[in-house]
Parts: C-alpha cells; structure tokens; sequence
C-alpha cells in the first residue's frame, strides 16, 4: 500500500476565502476604537539655530500658538554656555482623536562661539528617553507604558547654499542611530528657486558622501498605487525647504491665505509650488505619523539590544527560530540512525575484545596442557627406565643362581 504523500507547511496554509460573512473583517475597526479609545502620543525635537523660524513652523504645522517665538521667549531662559532643553506638551483633539504632543526644543544650539560637542546634550536627551522606555518594559506591570521617546528630529538647516557645515554634517552623525532625522531648509523664501533645486542635490550628495541616512519612509508591495506614489513624492521633495507663518495675507487675486507678503508677491505656506510645507506637514502628522513611530521602534530595538549585550545578556536565537516538521523529522532520523551507528560500532568492539580475550585464555589454557602432558610424559619415561633397569637387575640375579 502506497504512503501518502507529505504536505509541506507551506502548501498546508492555503488561503481560503470565505463565500458568507463571518465577523472578523471587522477587527481593523475593533483597533480603531481601542487606538482612538487609549490616544496617541508623539514627540518631536527641534534643533537648529536662533532665529531660523523653530518655533514659527512648529504653531505653522499645528496650526495654534504651541511655542512661544523667539519675540515672545524670556531671553534670561535662553542658556549662554551650552544647549537648553525644553520641553512643551499640548493636549490636542481633532474630531475625538487624542494627541498628546510633546515638542523638545534646543535654544542655545550653534549659537556659540566654541561649538564643540554642542550636539552632547542633545544626544543625552535621547538616550535617556530610550533607558525611561526600556526601564518600563523590564517593570512587573507594563499596562501603563508612556512613549517619551523622539520620534522626529527635525533639522534646520541654514539656507546659505554653500552645502552643509562641519557642525551640520556631525551632529546628523552622531545622532543618526538614535533618531529619524528629517532635514529642513529653514526660510526657503530668501533663495531663488534655482539655487534651492541645486542646493538640496548638494546637501544630498554631502549626506550620502558621509554615510548619513535621513528619513526613509516604509513602503510595501501591498500598498496601493495611489499610497506609493505619495510617499515616493515626498522622498523625493527631502531635504524639505520650508516657510513657514500664521499670518493672513491677501494674495493679488483676492484670496487670504496664511503667508508672507513681499513686494514683489506673496509666498504661501500651503501652496507646493511655493515651499515643500505641505509635504512636511503630511509625513508628520496626516499620514506617515505612525511610520515615524515605527522607524523609532527599530532604532530603539537597536539601542537596547546593546545595552542588554552590554550587560552580559545574551539570547539563545535558536529558540525563536521557525521549525520545518519536515526537516525536524528528517534531522530526528538521521540523529536516530547516528545513534544505532555509534551503538552498532560500540557493540562490535565490545565483541572483537570479548573473543580476543576468550582467545587468550584459550591459547594460555592449551600451553598449559601442552606443558603438564610433557611433564607426564618425562615422568612415565622415568618410570618405564627404572623398571628396565630393575628387570635387567633381576634376571642377572636368576643367572647367578
């Protein structure tokens, strides 16, 4: 009777689809309840020198007064011999969606004579975010678990058009394994457009030249056209050159727009052919939001698997890997025939010592026997001369007689 023929794991998970509804479809809206029910968080930091326009994208993006610009700040705050860090959380709702916002801004960074590892607190910022976050996942009840961590460092970049500085290039070095660092053109609006096409090439190839990998957004073959196609658009309009205001302007046709009014015309903020505003403002908040929390999920992922090295832990991967029945059967059988071979060979040279023993005691017991039988042998020759010599005693004395 012939076997039947083994089924491989992956032709015995065959995708079905159902001909009646069952109820599941529905656990996408189960998590958009749950998500919408706990609320978000998400934390950006802000770095770049005074008066590049921080704080004013920053109430652009969202829209209201979140932080206080460089008019409004209290300058005896602003620290004088190394970079602040500031924190500022806003409760945000939009159409029963939570958010808590948390913006870290940097005042004092670059604006120094010595700027010398003026990027260090900056880095420490992050790193202790990183230990908060993985010090709650090691507690005992992890029901509660505040993401502090940066999940968008945004960049400002000095629209001079000369490439990017010494200190540009190693603040975006030191910091580009610990957080997702999207680059910003700060005051697009004072270079022409042909000097910003040329400078954004130019800032792209000093980024690749040092090995500094900026935002890249996740793209999937399961996306649709219509998806890879925005996020494409948007890689491709990085490093983001940016204006950013909450003024009302009147544009020469009449409309009000928020903007900047010049003499030769009005820049406006939500326009993309003006500025790359509104590509900034997609990625961040209207679409790839949860991309960035990912993107900081894998970094951090980095992070603590070297702190845990550092502290000796080491993990068995073999545990977590992925078994074949098939190939686990077959390396059982072969381990199962190794051990019959060992078991096999140790038998037989149990057996050839055994016989190569009996054959010693056997040649030793002959030599023996050889031995004693020369022993009697002399022995009844002895005895067979002294009765000679005792007959030929006696028939002399018969002659004598």
């Amino acid at each position: 009777m012939a076997s039947a023929p083994a089924v491989s794991p992956s032709a015995a998970a065959q995708r079905k689809k159902l001909t009646s509804y069952v109820g599941f479809a529905n656990l996408p809206n189960q998590m958009h309840r749950a998500a919408v029910r706990k609320g978000f968080t998400f934390t950006a930091m802000v770095v770049g020198e005074t008066g590049l326009g921080k704080s004013t994208l920053i109430n652009t993006l969202f829209n209201t007064n979140l932080v206080p610009s460089g008019e409004d700040r209290d300058m005896s705050q602003v620290p004088t011999q190394t970079v602040g860090i500031e924190t500022i959380s806003a409760d945000i709702e939009e159409n029963d969606v939570c958010l808590r916002l948390n913006l870290i801004d940097t005042p004092g960074f670059g604006d120094f004579v010595n700027n010398e590892n003026t990027w260090e607190p900056i880095l420490q910022t992050i790193e202790s975010r990183f230990e908060s976050y993985l010090e709650q996942e090691n507690r005992l009840s992890r029901s509660r678990i505040v993401d502090n961590r940066v999940h968008a460092l945004l960049y400002f970049i000095q629209p001079t058009g000369h490439g990017l500085r010494h200190i540009d290039l190693e603040f975006m070095t030191r910091l580009n394994n610990y957080a997702t660092v999207i680059p910003i053109i700060a005051k697009s609006d004072t270079v022409s457009e042909n000097e910003l096409q040329q400078y954004k090439q130019r800032i792209l190839r000093d980024l690749e030249f040092h090995g500094i990998d900026i935002v890249r957004l996740p793209m999937s073959e399961e996306d649709d056209e219509e998806t890879i196609a925005e996020v494409t658009e948007i890689q491709r309009r990085l490093p983001f050159a940016i204006v950013g205001s909450n003024n009302l302007v009147k544009t020469p046709d009449g409309r009000i727009v928020r903007g900047r009014a010049y003499p030769w015309g009005v820049i406006e903020v939500d326009n993309e052919n003006h500025c790359d505003f509104v590509k900034l403002r997609q990625m961040l908040i209207r679409s790839n939001m949860e991309d960035l929390r990912e993107l900081t999920q894998l970094r951090y992922e980095k992070y603590r698997s070297d702190k845990l090295r550092s502290l000796g832990v080491i993990q068995d991967d073999s545990v977590f890997t992925a078994i074949n029945p098939t190939e686990k059967n077959a390396e059982a059988r072969a381990m199962h025939e190794a051990k019959l071979a060992k078991m096999e060979n140790d038998m037989k040279a149990v057996f050839q010592r055994k016989v190569a023993e009996k054959e010693a005691k056997l040649k030793q017991s002959e030599e023996e026997l050889y031995a004693r039988h020369r022993q009697m042998r002399a022995a009844l020759d002895q005895q067979r001369r002294e009765l000679e010599e005792r007959k030929r005693r006696l028939q002399n004395m018969f002659r004598q007689m």
